[in-house]
This record gives C-alpha cells, structure tokens and sequence, in this order.
C-alpha cells in the first residue's frame, strides 16, 4: 500500500530511517535514480534529448542532481542550473564537473539569459528547485526562476516538466499553489503520497502521480498516518472476488436495488447495471410499479419486486412487500432515484421503524410506538446512496438503526445534511471528515468526489487516485453504488467493496473519456460500458 502523509510525518520518516543506518546520502541517491528511470520509462529515446535540470539550495535539489547524473549517463545531453550555490564537496555535483556538463548560476546569469536559452531548447525540465516543506508566498530566486522559465514556455513548444517529489511552489500540508508553480506532467514523489498533492488548487499543477520506493517504511513506529492510504490497482486488485469454474448464479449473490421515481426512473437501472457489471449474480429492481415498464428494456437480466406507490413515489405500505421479497439477498441499496417526498418519507420511515411528524411546518421523524434504544432493522447489509442519505438525516439515531456492514455514500452536499457541517468544512479536509464520521456511525462512508475518501469504522482510510470531471454528470453516483453493492454481494468485505468499487469506477471515467476524446460528452450509460475493460485492466495474481 502507498500511504499518504503529512510533511512533517515524511520529515519523521526519514529521521527514523537515518538513525536506523540509512543515510540521507543514500536516500538521495535511490530518490535520484528513480526519477531519472521514470523519465526514461515514459521517452523510448533518450540519447540527445536535452535535459534541463533546475536545482535548489536542499535535498531536493540533491535529488535533482542525481536524476540528472543518470539521466546523462543514459545518454541525454543534461545541463544544470543552479538557484543557489551548494557547497565545494556536495559529491553529486562534483560528479557531474567531472562529466564536463554545463552548470550555470543564477547569480551569475545576467537577466537570466542563460535559463531562458536552456529552456528553450529543452525537452525535458526537471522541476527540483523546492522540496516539500516550503510555505507560501514565494520570494527570492526561486520563484524569479519559476517566473522566467513559465514566460519562456508561453512562446515555444511546451516540453515534458517533472517534478522531484512535488512541484515546486505547492505547500505540500494545505495544497496551495503559489503562482509561479509550473504545472508538471509527473510528479515523482518519494516513499508516500504528500497530502497536499491530492488537494485543490495543488492538484491541477501535479499531473502523473508516481510513488516510488527509496528504501524506507513509511509508516514507522510514531510517524505517519495509520490507516491512510492512496489506493493502487495492485492493491485493490487483491480485493477482487474470486470466480471458482463450478459457480452458479448463487455464487455472486443477489443485490436488490429499492429506488427510482416515475420522475426520475433510469437511476435504478443504472444502479443495477453498475451491479451485474460488478458481478453479482442476481440484480433485482424493487420499484414503484409504474416504473418497472419504462426499465425493462434498460435491463433485460434483472428481476423484479413491483411495490405500491402514489403518483409513482414509494410509500410506506411497500415495506411488508420488501422486506418479504428480498429475503435470501445479500445486499440491498437504497435511494438511487427514490426522490423524496412525502410518500418516500413516510417508506423511509416506516422500513427504520419511525414515522414521519409535522414539527413547527418542518417534516421529521418519531419513534413509531414506545420510544427506546434504536436497534438495528432486519435486513442484510444496506449501501444507502443520493436521496436515501438525505432523508436518513431526520431519523433519530439512524446509524444504530442500519445492519452490520453498510456502506453510506455521500457527495459532500449528502455529507452536509448528515452532518450539519458547512460544505466547505467538509471539502477542507475530507479525510478527517470522513474517518470522524465512520468512526461515530459505525459504518463505511465513502465521501465522493474529486480523489473519494473511503473510510472504515476502524480508522483504516483510503483515497483514490481520481480526480476526473467525466464523473461529474447526473447518474454515475449510481453506478458507483450499484458496483459498490455488486461487489458487497459477492462476499466481499465493506471497506474493500467501497475501494475497489471506487477504484473500478474511476478507471472506467478514464477509459470512458480516452475513448470519446474528452471528458465533457461522457454520460452515466457510458461508464457501465467502460466496467468490464476497467475490471480487465487490474492486474492478475502471478
């Protein structure tokens, strides 16, 4: 697993990691090194390709150094440039005086004629000016150089940018972004995810995200973030469930998905298409019954549990139905299209064991008899999504209502309603939002958007490496849900549906935007034709 760290837990990281024998020198070179292979994985031609490396007063700049020896090693035709003067015997320069490259000085480049020559003939910059522990604003040489070398790049051919460990200019705790950040194409960073990098603004300027590995365990003994990872496809491929040759449609479980509306029919059946595309082996629809005749063409392999309705909205006299219906299935999710009026309320209700109260004009929920504990409804594990959070949030004690093992979807509008948190509280650090309330709900809560949180009960979190505005459209919330519950409905764990679930669904975004070109004209329908290629492309034990 790759964890995610703050700055000052990385700078403990490498603390314990030089007491225990491993110098920095010697974590200098590996993160080097990796940089340079990174490059050289991504150009199949290396040999005169010109290399400009931009090099700070620190260890990041070390790093740069480094990369740049192997990089000329290789054969690229490398020239440094100096933002600082670094002492006599830094090992790493001499090394590379030795190979007579060209090594010049901002001190001494008058109006930085030398930068912006190099620049401009460049294929390739490697961004090592500043490292990650940096606070904004910029000042000083270093974002001169950033300045000169984003001027010079306006007027020419853009070349490939790399950034050591983060690009320079981000505050790697909050995610801010001076302006003078060049934005890179990759960012190789060293052991472990810096937070930062998967915050706004920062994110935009951070392009490939590569982890790599120097040599140091990342999450010793008081430094760190337990629990809190960036998940990985080897990772979450491990999740998958296994597919034994003698199976039955039994074998993958049934996942029963209670929505939609006469006013908003198709996100069920986009739930329970993301659901058999997840694998699950028996998908049925629990509508209204009007609806079921606007979905069975969309999804000829479902089933069907047709409830009583009002004006084609769930009422609470459709809870005996389901609850009889369902029977023998593995997971149920809730709320993809229910809507939420007052009949909705009112099946909400009654299916928690509460009933919908008029309080001072506002609709709330009440005990339904003797009021007492809450405790946990009959039923198997529930993943709750869209209008069914919103309406959860008047249950009283709603959480200790919910069975075992569900799984809470929310966007950070859902969030809010559960929560009666501000937005922008919740979007400022949504992994500790969301291990809070995973820890107070007793629940898996997976807080979508742009790199979703899944976090556990426990306190083992996960962010996925996702942030894509092809999701951005109505309806693929559902399909997330539907996948998330497919892959529940198989026997696999809560935590682990959400990741992998999460996981499959931000490949398909990609593949979905790759095939059409762009990421605009990508709809809901199209990630469910995206799911098998995504699933295909994790990799295979062995």
């Amino acid at each position: 697993m790759v964890g995610i760290v703050t700055v000052e837990q990385m700078q403990a990281i490498e603390r314990t990691a030089n007491e225990a024998g491993l110098a920095y020198e010697a974590m200098m070179e590996a993160a080097g090194r990796q940089v340079a292979q990174a490059i050289l994985d991504r150009l199949p031609v290396i040999e005169g390709r010109r290399i400009v490396v931009l090099v700070g007063a620190g260890n990041n700049g070390g790093d740069g150094l480094v990369a740049g020896h192997y990089l000329a090693e290789a054969g690229a035709l490398v020239s440094i440039y100096l933002a600082a003067d670094r002492p006599a015997d830094d090992k790493n320069l001499v090394r590379l005086q030795e190979r007579g490259l060209l090594i010049a000085e901002a001190e001494q480049d008058q109006r930085y004629r030398v930068l912006k020559n190099s620049v401009g003939a460049s294929d390739v910059i490697v961004d090592a000016l500043l490292g990650t522990g940096i606070k904004l604003p910029l000042r000083g040489t270093a974002a001169e150089i950033l300045s000169h070398v984003g001027q010079e790049l306006r007027s020419r051919p853009r070349p490939m940018i790399v950034a050591v460990d983060c690009p320079s200019g981000i505050d790697c705790d909050t995610g801010e972004a001076a302006d003078e950040v060049l934005a890179a194409d990759l960012t190789v960073t060293m052991a472990a995810a810096k937070r930062g990098l998967l915050e706004f603004p920062a994110a935009e300027y951070v392009g490939e995200l590569l982890v790599v590995d120097i040599g140091l365990d990342d999450q010793p003994p008081g430094a760190g973030e337990p629990g809190v990872d960036l998940a990985t496809a080897v990772e979450v491929a491990g999740y998958l469930p296994a597919r034994p040759r003698d199976s039955h449609k039994g074998t993958f479980g049934r996942v029963v998905v209670v929505g939609g509306s006469i006013t908003m029919p198709g996100a069920a059946a986009l739930a329970g298409l993301g659901a058999y595309r997840a694998g699950a082996g028996l998908v049925t629809l629990a509508v209204p019954t009007p609806v079921q005749a606007l979905l069975a063409s969309l999804i000829p392999e479902a089933t069907w549990i047709l409830l009583p309705h009002e004006m084609g909205l769930l009422n609470e006299s459709a809870v005996e139905i389901l609850l009889k219906e369902s029977a023998g299935s593995q997971t149920i999710l809730l709320g993809p299209g229910l809507g939420q009026d007052k009949p909705t309320q009112n099946f909400i209700g009654r299916l928690l064991g509460v009933e919908v109260a008029a309080h001072r004009g506002k609709l709330g929920f009440v005990e339904r008899g003797p009021a007492g504990e809450a405790a946990p409804i009959k039923l198997p594990p529930l993943v709750i999504d869209a209008d069914a959070l919103k309406m959860l949030a008047a249950v009283p004690d709603w959480h200790k209502r919910l069975p075992p093992g569900s799984i809470l979807t929310p966007h950070p509008g859902e969030m809010q309603a559960l929560t009666e948190l501000d937005k922008d509280e919740i979007q400022a650090d949504r992994v500790e939002v969301a291990r809070k309330y995973a820890a107070v709900w007793g629940h898996v809560v997976v807080l979508k958007g742009a790199f979703t949180v899944v976090a556990s009960p426990v306190g083992r979190t996960s962010v996925l490496p996702f942030a894509n505005s092809a999701l951005a459209t109505a309806g693929t919330g559902d399909v997330l849900a539907g996948i998330i519950a497919g892959l529940h409905a198989q026997g696999v764990a809560a935590f682990e549906a959400a990741v992998l679930g999460g996981f499959i669904h931000g490949r398909a975004g990609e593949l979905a935007a790759q095939s059409l070109t762009a990421e605009a004209p990508v709809i809901a329908g199209d990630l469910v034709e995206f799911l098998p290629e995504a699933i295909g492309s994790l990799p295979t034990a062995g």
